[in-house]
């Protein structure tokens, strides 16, 4: 699905794809704990019958609770973020500065 427009730079495009099954499932388990309610979210979203999605729900329901999530506690059992970033280093052969 597409949509084109005029601008003064020329015509542009922009791609509009629906979310996928599981997709639209992750969304509708974000604002609801019930897996009927989550059924109903992911098959408005997606336009399909609410039978498909239901079983689709039901096996991530199932994945789901299998995971273990792990919550770092800081003070006062407040939720904090724990953020890894990697360094990237470059190593030069001949350095022209130091004449190594």
């Amino acid at each position: 699905m597409s949509q084109d427009w005029n601008t003064k730079y020329g015509p542009r495009r922009v791609r509009r794809d629906p979310p996928t099954l599981e997709e639209a499932i992750f969304a509708a388990a974000g604002i609801t704990e019930d897996q009927s309610e989550q059924a109903e979210i992911a098959a408005s979203l997606m336009g399909m019958p609410i039978e498909t999605v239901t079983a689709e729900v039901k096996k991530a329901g199932r994945a789901q609770a299998r995971s273990i999530t792990r919550v770092i506690a800081g003070e006062q059992g407040a939720q904090r973020s724990v953020v890894v970033e990697r360094r990237v280093v470059r190593k030069f052969g001949n350095d022209k500065r130091t004449g190594t």
